[in-house]
């Protein structure tokens, strides 16, 4: 099983509740076809770098998933179909990748160094 991460960015006349369960439809597909979901980020209602659709905002949803590769084209079928998704990305992550992520989520990047170990 490889890992992956996919990045949605939802269109920004959605309510929170209906984009709550958008995603929810999504992590839906994802868990039913046997995939283990490993972290799932909601980063919020952020600016594009440039318009889509006349629209300078979105949604974004950072997943990642460990996966068989079957599963990337059923869900990129359904988020093509999906008229309030306004853009996506699905990486496979390497191993460099995922030891990157491992570490971001254990905190090891938020811990500030001893005053010993500045000084030398």
């Amino acid at each position: 099983m490889n890992q992956y991460e996919t990045v949605i960015v939802l269109t920004p006349l959605l309510s929170e509740e209906i984009a709550k369960e958008a995603l929810a439809k999504f992590s839906k597909i994802i868990t039913d076809s046997g995939a283990e979901i490993v972290q799932e980020d909601n980063w919020g209602l952020r600016k594009l770098a440039y318009p889509i659709e006349k629209k300078a905002s979105g949604f974004f949803h950072l997943t990642e998933y460990k996966s068989s590769g079957e599963l990337i084209n059923k869900l990129e079928l359904e988020l093509k179909r999906d008229e309030r998704v306004l853009r996506f990305l699905t990486i496979r992550l390497d191993r460099h990748a995922v030891a990157y992520n491992e570490k971001k989520r254990s905190g090891a990047f938020n811990k500030k160094p001893k005053k010993e170990e500045a000084a030398a």
